[in-house]
């Protein structure tokens, strides 16, 4: 099964066209041209995939913040 990242990262790089070896944790969202609505779309894509809902309590500056929220949800 794939950690929390590899799924970011892949839905990340699905949605830009990219290879997901370019992502790392310290990947800002805004290198990649995301910018906050597109972060709530992801945010809604993985949510979907998941079976969470991710209320997003702080700003998501690095795919880290995106990882770190997605966890937070399955965990609760």
């Amino acid at each position: 099964m794939m950690d929390t990242f590899q799924l970011v990262s892949l839905a990340i790089a699905k949605r830009l066209g990219i290879s997901a070896s370019e992502i790392t944790m310290e990947t800002e969202l805004m290198e990649l041209g995301i910018d906050s609505l597109d972060a709530a779309e992801l945010l809604m894509d993985l949510e979907e995939k998941l079976g969470v809902e991710v209320e997003a309590t702080r700003k998501l500056k690095t795919i880290k913040d995106v990882v770190a929220e997605i966890e937070a949800a399955v965990n609760e």
